[in-house]
């Protein structure tokens, strides 16, 4: 196992949580850039997007070889996975304040195949959500267990497209819970609004307007700052801020948030929550090593 750095193994080696960074684009001079094994299925937008925003690196890579980790060093490996000790050459720096060198390893647990086996992964192009290990240059650590990811063209596109909009100035801010909620009955049956209040990781403000009009469909809209904007809309599918709303607000508008309004309004908001969660959809998520 001479060939494994011990260092990949001190503490947790796929230990996760980082902080992302401001990303560069960086060629290499191409090498054989074998296509993909298999089929993949195209990625959705929540699968990739945690990956992105935990990552200060992302690398396009082709697998030049693998080493089948077993013993103590492969403690905690999840029932059905393997651990592997990786070395690949990069094709492309997608992220990165520093440059790589042509040639990086690092440590994934991927399934067993049908027989018990490692997967054949040599010449298997690959994106890798990964951090830089402190003082080896061409060591990396995945940032979580599924950040070796089957590279294809809609991935690579996908991630870079969100790569851009989690370096954007005006990016929408982490949602962490749900504050007040309050709803306004109008003057006709059928009529009314609720402003729903959400809590952020950063402080910033957000909040959700829900409007209903007699013989309208309902609508809704998220305004990013204390002023109300009249041509405020819905988010768009697949951006960060319908990420951070879809995959994030609880199922549940907490009583909490109605706490002291008549009852009629309470349920009023509640319903108009829930047409929210539909509006936006399943956050889907898709495993793809």
């Amino acid at each position: 196992m001479s060939t494994v750095p011990k260092m990949l193994f001190a503490g947790a080696a796929l230990a996760f949580g980082v902080t992302p960074f401001a990303a560069d684009a960086q060629q290499f001079p191409p090498d054989q850039r074998p296509e993909m094994a298999t089929e993949v299925a195209a990625p959705h937008y929540a699968d990739l997007a945690p990956l992105v925003i935990a990552a200060p690196l992302i690398l396009d890579a082709t697998i030049r070889s693998t080493v089948t980790i077993n013993g103590p060093e492969a403690a905690g490996v999840d029932p059905g996975f393997i651990r592997l000790y990786v070395q690949a050459d990069v094709n492309a720096l997608i992220r990165g304040t520093t440059g790589v060198p042509p040639r990086i390893g690092y440590l994934v647990d991927l399934p067993a195949d049908a027989r018990g086996r490692a997967p054949r992964l040599k010449k298997v192009r690959v994106l890798l959500f990964a951090r830089p290990v402190a003082g080896r240059p061409a060591q990396l650590q995945l940032v979580a267990k599924d950040a070796q990811r089957r590279w294809t063209p809609a991935a690579e596109q996908l991630t870079r497209r969100i790569a851009q909009e989690t370096v954007q100035p005006d990016q929408p801010p982490e949602i962490t819970g749900i504050g007040n909620a309050f709803h306004v009955a109008g003057s006709l049956p059928g009529e009314g609004e609720t402003q729903i209040f959400l809590t952020t990781k950063d402080n910033r403000p957000v909040s959700l307007d829900i409007l209903r009009r007699p013989g309208q469909q309902p609508r809704w809209s998220v305004a990013l700052s204390d002023v109300t904007d009249a041509a405020a809309q819905a988010p768009q599918r697949d951006t960060l801020l319908w990420y951070r709303l879809a995959c994030f607000l609880p199922r549940q508008l907490p009583d909490s948030s109605v706490a002291g309004s008549a009852p009629q309004d309470a349920d009023a908001a509640r319903a108009d929550y829930q047409f929210v969660l539909q509006s936006l959809g399943p956050c889907d998520t898709r495993k793809a090593y």
